[in-house]
Parts: structure tokens; C-alpha cells; sequence
């Protein structure tokens, strides 16, 4: 997902997918634990997800922007 993309949604859709990455980040490593992970690279991506959505979640805080 790219930042531009990110920078569209609102607070509470950044909320959400805040939560739906997080939960994929959990499953994704459960995989890894038991040896089923077809893509251990997506583990990187969800991660790096992760850090957009709070780094543009950050920056609304400071910038009072209400996106």
C-alpha cells in the first residue's frame, strides 16, 4: 500500500486498517512458527504497512490536518 493511498483514508479507516494489518502481521508469523508460510517476504511488507499508517496517523496528531 502506498503512502498516497493512506494519506486518503480517514481517521477511523486508518484505525481499521491499522487493526487488519496487525492482525495479518499475527497470522503471517503463526505460519512462520508451524512452517506453512509461502512468502516470508510479506512479512517485511505488512511490517513497513504497519509503520506508514502510524507514521501518517502521527503526523495528522501534530499537524492538527483531520484526514
Amino acid at each position: 500500500m502506498k503512502a498516497g493511498e493512506i494519506r486518503k483514508l480517514s481517521d477511523k479507516e486508518l484505525d481499521a486498517k491499522l487493526l487488519e494489518l496487525k492482525d495479518e502481521l499475527y497470522k503471517l508469523r503463526f505460519q512462520q512458527a508451524i512452517n506453512q508460510l509461502d512468502n516470508p517476504m510479506r512479512i517485511n511488507a505488512v511490517k513497513k504497512d504497519i509503520a506508514r499508517v502510524k507514521t501518517i496517523m502521527r503526523d495528522a496528531e501534530l499537524h492538527g490536518a483531520n484526514t
